[in-house]
């Protein structure tokens, strides 16, 4: 097996929402190395500019790059929407995936013909989410809602509070009034709150989680570029970075993930992170 194999991937998002991601990949590749960082010092991504979210992926991406990484993952829609296509201009020779709205799934199995879309602003405002809907759900009808405040929920750990539960019946009882069967998770953090979603919205609505068809995209990416690593059974652990209190995001990853691991904090200073 050569060095580039047994090198890491890197996973980066606005906050605790690429957790989601780093799930799924943990248990589509559990003997991959993974390098983790929550860029919490500016989470939301969702109300910034454009420019802004490329910068702080730009530099992101160098930081995990520096690390080693083979390939990147952008566990963030916010960030997938504002900067995967610069991301790939800027470093052509690195390998990224991207977070896109599982629209197409969605409208491939509605049987309704009206599905809902939990997303953060600048998904919604996004070209890519534009062109999924316009090529995958020109015949459904597509209800959208930001769900103000929750991700900021989310990243407190506050997955079934009462208001919690209020953001989503806010969100999902116009959807359910509307007839949708079928719920497109838009944002990386949303996954951990499907246990409350499904309660709200009962059996008959189906919830689609991003984060498995991101994993097995990972995966085909690095045995496309000779980049897998061999089999094993080790599960080595994740190293976390997070742009703000190493413990804000330590004391979630129990809840979250189910497991622990070391978190490094790192800061901004003139625009680069610093160890």
């Amino acid at each position: 097996m050569s060095d580039k194999t047994n090198r890491p991937i890197g996973i980066f998002d606005s906050g605790v929402g690429g957790l989601s991601v780093l799930r799924a990949i943990r248990t589509q590749m559990p003997s991959v190395p993974v390098i983790y960082l929550g860029d919490q010092a500016h989470v939301p991504y969702g109300p910034r500019r454009l420019e802004e979210v490329q910068a702080f992926s730009e530099e992101i991406t160098r930081f995990l790059l520096a690390k080693g990484t083979k390939l990147i993952v952008v566990a963030c829609n916010a960030a997938s929407a504002a900067a995967l296509k610069y991301l790939r201009q800027v470093f052509p020779e690195v390998p990224f995936v991207g977070m896109e709205p599982a629209v197409k799934p969605a409208a491939e199995q509605t049987r309704s013909r009206v599905v809902g879309v939990l997303a953060t602003p600048a998904t919604f405002q996004g070209a890519l989410y534009a062109s999924v809907v316009e090529r995958f759900a020109k015949d459904v009808t597509v209800m959208q809602d930001i769900c103000p405040g929750l991700v900021g929920q989310i990243e407190k750990g506050e997955l079934d509070t009462p208001q919690t539960e209020s953001i989503l019946r806010k969100a999902l009882s116009p959807m359910l009034n509307g007839g949708i069967d079928t719920v497109v998770l838009g944002c990386t953090h949303y996954p951990f709150v499907i246990p409350l979603i499904e309660r709200i919205v009962g059996p008959g609505v189906r919830v689609i989680d991003p984060a498995p068809a991101v994993s097995r995209q990972a995966q085909r990416l690095l045995q496309q570029n000779g980049l897998e690593s061999g089999l094993s059974s080790r599960k080595p652990p994740v190293d976390y970075y997070t742009t703000a209190v190493a413990e804000s995001l330590q004391r979630l990853l129990p809840d979250l993930l189910g497991e622990s691991g070391k978190v490094t904090a790192l800061h901004w200073s003139n625009s680069k992170l610093c160890e």
